[in-house]
């Protein structure tokens, strides 16, 4: 009986190419905030998710499983990459076969989100894991310019697909698995109808606060302002949206003004606080989060979202520690990625000597709020074979040039 276990294994690992093959020709389908929510709220039918999903979680793994097998040799044999990529061919296994099951069978139903749950249960260390695979190629081998650039443009899309599937993943075992959320029970999945976007700013920054005390024994105050646009302004400050989403995006913000601030004033009895400033407009949701810590040079902003460059020292997988206030440098990057996720963005902007401003934008209509997901295809694939060419603007060079050679003659 075993041995015939294992040659069926076998033909279902020798078919996955095939499968990744078909499903990758098909684009994902992106889903609105408000069709999570009337899907959720009004229509909700564990039937039809089921045959939407058995269908739409094979096309967002095999899009970006296409584009894993793009990434550099060296770094696709690394340990720790190939355990992601493990993860990601038994996932697809386990949804295919739900293809041919009975939609109609309340037992068929019940395996599948158990299913769901195993998957989202074995994916939950794909970041870190994946992380140490860049380490791994780091230490190893020599970086480019032209490599490194490939690396980025494949890990904002990868991480970009895992969060899209951890959503679909949610919704639907959230919403049929029969128990209330006890934190939040006016959640229909894990969006909030009414999601109170000073709750989620002081939740996160008690968080973070909370942490920094264990560190450095003081943290700085929150200051918390409002604004509302003059049609709404007697509407309370909240929008439909993924409360979990926002918290990782502001107690990230926290962590990194917290930790600046701190080392910045580490001789000053009095910290300043972090000022905080919401503004709710008609279409755009919006929060700053402002330090005095110091800022940066505006030539490492872009750096603060490479996966490639991390300001702190990277922790080893497996540490049983406290969770310090710097990890992987992966914060900022991911939680850019939450913020581009339905629709709008997070950016920074610094003034060295001074502090830092970080800005949230959100979509405050759930119409607008529509899933952002990669889809493999041509222009996909041009971007894995981009060479180095010579720059069309002049590079400054770090020595200055002898400019007596240019004399002027008279």
């Amino acid at each position: 009986m075993k041995f015939v276990r294992f040659i069926m294994k076998n033909a279902a690992l020798a078919s996955v190419p095939k499968h990744i093959e078909h499903f990758s020709k098909f684009s994902p389908s992106p889903l609105s905030m408000k069709q999570f929510l009337d899907f959720g709220s009004i229509n909700a039918c564990e039937k039809t998710s089921f045959v939407f999903l058995r269908q739409e979680l094979p096309v967002r793994l095999s899009n970006i499983m296409k584009e894993i097998n793009l990434l550099p040799n060296r770094l696709l044999t690394t340990p720790s990459v190939q355990i992601v990529q493990s993860w990601y061919i038994q996932s697809l296994m386990e949804i295919l076969e739900f293809l041919d099951k009975n939609p109609d069978d309340f037992k068929v139903l019940g395996e599948f989100v158990d299913t769901l749950v195993t998957i989202r249960n074995r994916h939950n260390d794909v970041v870190p894991t994946m992380a140490q695979g860049i380490i791994e190629y780091k230490e190893t081998f020599p970086q480019d310019l032209v490599t490194n650039q490939n690396i980025q443009y494949f890990l904002d899309r990868f991480y970009m697909s895992r969060i899209s599937i951890r959503m679909l993943i949610n919704q639907h075992t959230l919403i049929f698995d029969g128990t209330l959320n006890p934190v939040h029970p006016n959640t229909i999945g894990s969006i909030d109808p009414h999601c109170e976007i000073g709750d989620v700013v002081q939740d996160a920054f008690h968080s973070a606060k909370m942490l920094c005390d264990q560190y450095y024994l003081r943290s700085p105050d929150l200051i918390l302002q409002e604004m509302c646009s003059k049609k709404k302004k007697n509407l309370p400050m909240s929008i439909v949206y993924v409360p979990s989403h926002l918290y990782h995006m502001l107690f990230e913000l926290f962590k990194n003004a917290m930790r600046a601030t701190i080392e910045t004033h580490d001789n000053s009895n009095t910290l300043p606080p972090i000022q905080v400033m919401v503004s709710l407009g008609d279409e755009d949701m919006s929060i700053k989060v402002s330090d005095k810590g110091g800022g940066v040079p505006f030539r490492r902003i872009e750096n603060l979202f490479s996966y490639m460059f991390s300001t702190a020292p990277a922790p080893q997988i497996g540490e049983r520690t406290r969770p310090p206030l710097a990890g992987f440098g992966y914060g900022l990057p991911i939680s850019r990625l939450y913020a581009q996720y339905f629709q709008g963005d997070l950016q920074l902007y610094s003034m060295e000597g001074h502090g830092t401003d970080a800005v949230i934008y959100l979509k405050a209509l759930s119409t607008d709020s529509i899933e952002r997901l990669p889809v493999y295809n041509k222009t996909a694939l041009k971007n894995y074979k981009v060479s180095q060419e010579a720059d069309d603007w002049c590079i400054p060079s770090k020595e200055p040039l002898d400019l007596s050679i240019y004399k002027v003659p008279k």
